[in-house]
C-alpha cells in the first residue's frame, strides 16, 4: 500500500507553521499571572446560576481556575496519537478565490503501533487538482502541515506522552526554535513570546491590557452526555477589531477537569501576512486515555510573496 511523502519541514514559512500548528493544538488556557498585578482573579468572570449556586455550596471556583492553569490533558491527547493504533479519515480541500474546490485529497490511513514503534499505511486515496507537485511533494502548506502533524513516514520508535518538561526543550535550528516558540505561545498565552513577528502581546489575552478587551464566562453545561464546565473568552464588541482571539471556548469534564472539546477562531492582519481561521477539536476517553476524535479546520491566510491559501480539512480518528 502507498505511503505518503514526508512533509519537507524546512520549506514551511514560519507564519504558516505558526498558524496551522497553533490551530491544531491551541492554548491550554494557562491563566498564570505575569506580574504581581496581572491575575485573572482581578478580572470579572461571568457565572451562570448553576455555577453561582455551586460556589455558594462550597465549590471552589478559584481552585477550578488554578486547575485550568496547570492543565495538560489537551496537549497529552495529541501526544498520545503517537502511541496508539488507529484508522483516520482525511479530507483536505483547497479553494480558489471563487470558493470553488481547486485541489483536494480524501484518504483513509492506518497507523499501527507494535512494541513502542509506529508506522502508517494508506488504505485508499482520491486526489483532485494540483494537490501534489510533479515530484510528489505537497503543493500547499496546509497539506504539508497536515502531513507533518498526522502522517507518519517510515517507522518511529521510543515516543511517549509525557508532557512535564516538554516545553523547556528548545532544540536547535530555526525549525526547532519556531516549534519551541509555538509551544510557548500555545501553552503559555499569558506571556509575550520573543520572535513571533508583529503579533506582539496581542495573543496574551490574560495580560491586563489585553484581558480588559475580553468577556470571560464560566457556565455549567452538558456535553456528549457528560457534566462539564464551559470556560469561554469572547472579545468585547468595541474591541473586536483589535484582538487576535475571536473565540476561545473549552469544555472541562467536571469529574476530573479533563478537556473534552475546544472551539476557537482567531484573526490578524499585518503588512506581511494575514489570517482568519476557525477550528473545532473533539476528544474522547478510551481505555483510560483522552484521545483526539475529530478536528475541523477552516482557514484563509496569506504570507507576503506567496499565493493566498484558502483551505478546509476534517480529520476523523477511529481507535
Amino acid at each position: 500500500m502507498k505511503k505518503y511523502p514526508p512533509a519537507p519541514r524546512s520549506s514551511i514559512p514560519f507564519p504558516a507553521l505558526l498558524l496551522l500548528v497553533l490551530l491544531v493544538l491551541l492554548p491550554v488556557l494557562r491563566l498564570n499571572a505575569q506580574t504581581k498585578d496581572s491575575s485573572i482573579f482581578a478580572l470579572p468572570v461571568q457565572m451562570d446560576d448553576v455555577v453561582v449556586k455551586a460556589a455558594r455550596s462550597g465549590w471552589d471556583v478559584a481552585g477550578f481556575i488554578r486547575r485550568i492553569q496547570t492543565d495538560t490533558t489537551f496537549y497529552k491527547a495529541f501526544r498520545a496519537l503517537h502511541l496508539v493504533s488507529f484508522t483516520a479519515a482525511n479530507d483536505i480541500k483547497i479553494y480558489d478565490a471563487k470558493n470553488q474546490v481547486s485541489a483536494s485529497l480524501m484518504s483513509h490511513t492506518r497507523q499501527t503501533t507494535i512494541r513502542g514503534c509506529r508506522s502508517m499505511q494508506v488504505i485508499d486515496e482520491k486526489v483532485s487538482g494540483d494537490f501534489y507537485k510533479r515530484n510528489g511533494d505537497y503543493r500547499y502548506y496546509t497539506a504539508e502541515l497536515y502531513a507533518y502533524l498526522f502522517f507518519t513516514k517510515g517507522t518511529i520508535c521510543n515516543e511517549n506522552d509525557i508532557v512535564a518538561g516538554a516545553l523547556q526543550d528548545r532544540g536547535s535550528g530555526s525549525i526547532e526554535k519556531s516549534k519551541w516558540q509555538l509551544k510557548q505561545l500555545i501553552f503559555n498565552p499569558g506571556g509575550k513570546i520573543k520572535g513571533i513577528p508583529l503579533i506582539g502581546n496581542k495573543a496574551s489575552i490574560f495580560e491586563p491590557e489585553i484581558a480588559r478587551m475580553y468577556n470571560f464566562k464560566l457556565s455549567s453545561v452538558t456535553y456528549a452526555g457528560e457534566d462539564c464546565s464551559l470556560f469561554s473568552a469572547l472579545p468585547k464588541p468595541e474591541y473586536a477589531g483589535e484582538v487576535v482571539y475571536n473565540e476561545l471556548s473549552t469544555w472541562f469534564r467536571k469529574s476530573d477537569y479533563s478537556i473534552l472539546a475546544r472551539d476557537y477562531s482567531l484573526s490578524f492582519k499585518a503588512f506581511v501576512y494575514d489570517f482568519d481561521v476557525h477550528m473545532k477539536v473533539r476528544l474522547q476517553p478510551l481505555n483510560g486515555r483522552l484521545l483526539v476524535q475529530r478536528i475541523d479546520y477552516e482557514g484563509n491566510w496569506h504570507v507576503a510573496l506567496k499565493q493566498r491559501e484558502r483551505a478546509r480539512f476534517t480529520a476523523l480518528f477511529n481507535y
